[in-house]
């Protein structure tokens, strides 16, 4: 019988604001069978479809993504935040709530060769996924497909994914933000 995924899920409230419901995936990754199957059902959504890399986005796209590499037999690329890569670079800006920031992978990794599979833990606005698909894109490699741990259909970001042609999958999704 498959493990309750979203009972290991803790949720905080008020954290890191007030009227915000923080789901925090460190119970799941602490739980051995719980992080094992979330790895695995993923990577099996995936297997057989030409995957050639897995792209985490920082931090805890780190997480899962490498793990999904590993279950699929493929390389691992960090999407990290501006100045954390060392040699060079391609970049991407995206808005935050008050500003802008900047992720970054390296450009000499992939090409129009590649088929990426992008993964994170969670998906709310999907402002730092469509990002990463814009960077991952630029380099010419294929992305369309995506996988969260959790996502959050209320603040929309899988559907604008999906709006960019990204297949996305979910293992858990929490109504409310």
């Amino acid at each position: 019988m498959p493990l309750d995924l979203k009972a290991l899920v803790r949720t905080i409230p008020d954290y890191p604001k007030k009227g915000i419901l923080f789901r925090d995936i460190t119970t799941l990754i602490e739980h051995p069978e719980g992080f094992k199957e979330s790895i695995e059902r993923i990577a099996q959504e995936f297997r057989g479809q030409g995957i050639t890399h897995v792209a985490g986005i920082e931090a805890r796209g780190f997480i899962f993504g490498a793990g999904v590499a590993i279950a699929l037999g493929v390389g691992f690329l960090p999407i990290r935040k501006k100045g954390k890569l060392p040699g060079e670079t391609i970049g991407q800006n995206y808005a935050l709530e008050y500003g802008v920031d900047t992720i970054e992978i390296h450009a000499d990794v992939i090409d129009s060769r590649h088929k990426v599979l992008l993964v994170d833990d969670l998906i709310a606005t999907g402002g730092t996924a469509i990002a990463a698909v814009g960077l991952l894109r630029r380099t010419g490699a294929t992305i369309e497909k995506a996988a969260f741990v959790i996502d959050l259909p209320d603040l929309g970001g899988a559907a604008k994914l999906e709006a960019e042609g990204v297949d996305v999958m979910s293992l858990i999704a929490f109504e409310g933000h």
